[in-house]
C-alpha cells in the first residue's frame, strides 16, 4: 500500500521531511530500517516505499572496495530509474553518489528484481528537464536544494 504523496499522509511526511529534527533523525533511523526490510522481504519492501517508489541501491565503495546498500527514493522512467542524491538536506553528496562517480557500475533491487546497471550523472540540461517530475514526486527536494545550498547530483540508472 502507497500513500499519495499530495494526500493529508503524504503532505505530512513531506512536512516531517523537511523539519530540522527530521534532519538530524531521518538520515541515522530510515536508511537502516529500510535496509533491514529490505533483507527481510528479499528486496519486496522497504518502509520508503509507502510514500515514493523506492529502490536499493548496491555500489561499490570507492574507498573500501566493498558493496555498500542505500534505500533511495526513485522515479522509474522506461526499463531504468533517477535518483537524487538529496542526502536528506544536509550541505554535503551522500557518499553513494561519489561511488557511483567513481565506478557507475551498481546493483538495484526494486520490487524484489535485483538488476544491474550503469550509472550516468545527469548534466544540467537533463537535471533541469527531468526535476519537474522529480518535484511532483517528492516535492521535500526543493526544500533540500534550498537548505543544502548545494547542486544536487541526478543520476539515470540503466540496465547494464
Amino acid at each position: 500500500m502507497a500513500f499519495d504523496v499530495d494526500g493529508p499522509v503524504g503532505r505530512t511526511m513531506q512536512k516531517m521531511a523537511t523539519s530540522s529534527w527530521f534532519w538530524q533523525v531521518g538520515p541515522k533511523v530510515v536508511p537502516p530500517v529500510d535496509r533491514v526490510l529490505n533483507r527481510l522481504t528479499g528486496g519486496r519492501a522497504v518502509l520508503s516505499a509507502l510514500l515514493v517508489p523506492s529502490m536499493v541501491l548496491t555500489t561499490t565503495g570507492r574507498k573500501s572496495g566493498q558493496p555498500r546498500e542505500c534505500p533511495l527514493a526513485c522515479m522509474p522512467d522506461g526499463d531504468g530509474w533517477y535518483v537524487v542524491g538529496s542526502n536528506f538536506g544536509r550541505d554535503h553528496h551522500p557518499a553513494w553518489t561519489g561511488n557511483l562517480l567513481a565506478e557507475p557500475r551498481a546493483t538495484v533491487t526494486y520490487r524484489g528484481t535485483t538488476t544491474v546497471v550503469g550509472a550516468r550523472l545527469l548534466d544540467e540540461d537533463e537535471k533541469a528537464a527531468v526535476w519537474p517530475r522529480l518535484v511532483s514526486l517528492w516535492p521535500a527536494y526543493d526544500t533540500y536544494v534550498e537548505v543544502s545550498g548545494r547542486n544536487i547530483r541526478v543520476f539515470r540508472l540503466d540496465p547494464a
